[in-house]
């Protein structure tokens, strides 16, 4: 009788059946961790509401020189106001003042061709009151929570407060409309 014999003669660079099983089951269990992880990581972007609140337009023409009103951008005030040339004079001579803890000229804080408009977020630094406008020692904003005084720019000159009043990201998108966001 003969035998037979059965032998497994094949070079180790070639590909077996057990290696093409274990490649596509490795693949499969990436596509299934893919598939997991996707929703987790989609729960993470900001919902549409959100979105909708990311920008604002506000036509500035409607605030008369000497002005201010007040805008919601993301839940928090946002003071739009039209400063006078009195105002304009006074944040311009102070830009080299000594008592600033943040030092700005008032030309960083604007956008070239509309000076007398300023855009700040009216939330104070310190601890996130929204000032009151012309109470305070500089001509501009007076927080009543623990005393910081702001100049008509939204420069921090006294009192507690660490920074100046933020200014948002903005632009003017056609002659007055500013977008903010």
């Amino acid at each position: 009788m003969a035998e037979s014999v059965v032998t497994n003669e094949h070079s180790e660079g070639e590909a077996t059946r057990r290696d093409f099983i274990h490649i596509a089951a490795g693949a499969a269990a990436v596509g299934a961790g893919v598939m997991v992880a996707w929703p987790l990581v989609n729960s993470m972007n900001p919902a549409a509401d959100t979105l909708a609140l990311s920008t604002v337009e506000f036509d500035t023409s409607k605030v008369a020189e000497g002005m201010q009103i007040v805008i919601t951008w993301q839940g928090k005030p946002v003071f739009v106001r039209n400063r006078t040339a009195a105002e304009l004079q006074r944040v311009i001579a102070d830009n080299d003042a000594s008592d600033l803890k943040e030092p700005q000229t008032d030309q960083e804080r604007t956008k070239e061709g509309h000076e007398p408009m300023l855009v700040v977020i009216g939330s104070c630094t310190h601890l996130g009151c929204i000032p009151t406008f012309g109470s305070g020692d500089f001509g501009g904003w007076f927080c009543p929570c623990h005393g910081s005084h702001y100049d008509a720019s939204g420069r921090i000159r006294k009192g507690p407060a660490p920074k100046n009043l933020v200014v948002p990201e903005y632009e003017f998108t056609a002659g007055s409309t500013i977008r903010i966001g």
